[in-house]
């Protein structure tokens, strides 16, 4: 499997050699650092654990500060499952966007745009109550949320509440561009977050 981490950075369009304009998100991606290899003997499963981003050390806690040796300070840590065989990696080995070509399909992970506290229209997609018929403020009320019979409300039931924050898994993206030099992917598509959200690119298999 390979993988990388970046940031998301901002959504453009590019044209093709046929003058089509496809859609692209940009993120500007490692090199990340390997910092912990896991095995199955030793810790039940097996993972590559890398390293992303720069970060002031002293705002490092010590722990990390000794996890991380001399191998940089780092600002985000995240681990990559793997099998067995394919955990042929060492501490210290650097991973660029060099493992990526273009065309590659890749499986893209990150966190959404939080939005608080949110009605059921926004939330949901309710259509709200009518505009007329003596409706005065209840455009986009949830309506009835109960039943005679139980009296309760059932679990499940769509209501207001917390939007946003989630992480969003987009499969099957396109790599567009790369552009080695900026250590940026242009990828096909909208990913989830903001402007500086961390993003995951992996691509199973070779």
């Amino acid at each position: 499997m390979k993988f990388i981490l970046g940031t998301k950075e901002k959504m453009m369009q590019v044209f093709d050699s046929e003058g089509v304009a496809s859609p692209v998100t940009v993120l500007s991606v490692g090199p990340v650092v390997v910092t912990q290899i896991k095995s199955e003997k030793k810790d039940a499963y097996s993972s590559v654990q890398v390293a992303f981003g720069k970060k002031n050390k002293k705002n490092i806690n010590k722990s990390l500060q000794g996890h991380f040796k001399d191998l940089g300070d780092f600002r985000h840590v995240k681990e990559f499952r793997l099998k067995e065989k394919e955990a042929d990696y060492k501490v210290g080995d650097i991973i660029d966007l060099s493992i990526f070509e273009v065309g590659d399909k890749v499986t893209v992970s990150s966190i959404s745009k939080g939005k608080g506290f949110q009605g059921v229209v926004k939330r949901h997609g309710f259509h709200g109550g009518r505009r007329s018929h003596g409706q005065k403020h209840s455009e986009r009320e949830p309506g009835s949320i109960g039943a005679t019979a139980p009296q309760r409300v059932f679990k499940g039931m769509r209501m207001g509440g917390r939007m946003g924050s989630e992480r969003v898994t987009v499969k099957n993206l396109k790599i567009v561009q790369i552009d080695k030099e900026n250590n940026q992917l242009l990828i096909k598509g909208a990913i989830a977050g903001r402007k500086g959200t961390l993003v995951e690119v992996r691509k199973l298999g070779n």
